[in-house]
């Protein structure tokens, strides 16, 4: 490895360091060369969503081929997001095609030749976060695992091929665990969500609970929507546990971090379903208690050891269904 490619990675650690993300720690769990690369997919992931969340600069607003005086500020802070986003994807198909520019995109094109990314993975991931430029409208379930897929389970797609895996079947656990996760997050932030006008859950699924998106909006915890909340966690918990022997096909090396991610999220989850579905009241959590189980989870950690070459570094290039047949397993799962 080359010093300026050492300097990219020792850069992308700094990035993913500074975050405090709870899932730094299980990069920790790795060794070195996949907990660089992890670094390096985190980092470009943590980028690509600052584009869309983070503050604007002084000059982007007055941009002149933005600005349009019949445009609301709201409206031409979206537009120059996604110009932003559109260019970024750009300069991504650059990098994975060798014309690197920046320490950042270095580390990432490094990762996903060494590991043998698909490039799919990380467009898709920069697609998902424009798609949340746009307020959430998602009429049904298979609406939303389509959004799942882009903010989530691609990331655990790319993720498996630096763990490691040999068994096919790890992609398809791989997407329904992104699921997983993501249903979790917002059934977590459903409150924080609701006050900024983006309401995630299925519009056909508020109706059959007779629930409406203002219930969250005011922290209203009815029957009705207790019940959807109950609904959402039952569906989370069958995805969890449809993913969770995800674990017994991937690479000893990195089977400890996935543990740890998979315990931390269910362990949320669980803290959502033992305040009954409750989490208007107070943010919900992981206290130490919480985190210690997630870890130990990681550490005591048992499986037999799929057949696999020793060289863990690489993953060889696998015939993989269709994206969408993976997908409508994953609706299967959640309905």
């Amino acid at each position: 490895m080359t010093h300026e490619l050492k300097d990219a990675y020792r850069h992308c650690e700094q990035l993913a360091s500074a975050s405090a993300s709870s899932f730094f720690w299980s990069f920790r769990l790795l060794p070195r060369e996949q907990r660089q690369a992890m670094c390096a997919l985190y980092a470009f992931s943590r980028h690509t969503d600052d584009l869309a969340d983070g503050d604007l600069a002084d000059g982007d607003l007055a941009d002149g081929d933005l600005a349009d005086g019949d445009l609301a500020d709201g409206d031409l802070a979206t537009d120059v997001r996604r110009a932003h986003l559109d260019a970024w994807r750009c300069e991504l198909r650059d990098a994975l095609n060798g014309n690197c520019h920046s320490p950042l995109w270095r580390a990432l094109h490094d990762t996903t030749v060494r590991f043998a990314i698909p490039h799919e993975y990380l467009v898709a991931i920069v697609d998902g976060v424009a798609m949340d430029l746009s307020p959430p409208c998602y009429d049904t379930f298979d609406d939303l695992n389509d959004y799942c897929y882009h903010v989530a389970s691609a990331v655990g797609l790319a993720c498996i091929h630096i763990f490691g895996f040999e068994d096919d079947r790890a992609e398809k656990l791989a997407e329904t665990c992104g699921v997983a996760f993501q249903l979790t997050n917002i059934l977590r932030d459903l409150c924080e969500d609701a006050a900024q006008g983006r309401v995630y859950l299925p519009r056909k699924e508020l109706a059959d609970f007779d629930c409406h998106p203002n219930d969250f909006r005011q922290g209203e915890m009815n029957a009705q929507v207790r019940e959807l909340m109950h609904f959402q966690i039952a569906r989370a918990e069958r995805l969890y546990d449809e993913a969770a022997s995800l674990a017994t096909l991937l690479h000893p090396r990195g089977r400890r971090a996935f543990v740890l991610m998979f315990s931390t999220y269910r362990t949320l989850l669980a803290e959502i379903k033992r305040r009954d579905g409750d989490v208007f009241t107070r943010r919900v959590r992981l206290g130490s208690r919480g985190k210690l189980k997630a870890v130990m989870a990681a550490l005591q950690f048992r499986a037999p050891s799929p057949a696999h070459t020793d060289d863990e570094s690489k993953v060889h290039s696998r015939t993989r269904k269709s994206r969408d047949s993976r997908r409508v397993a994953v609706r299967q799962s959640g309905n």
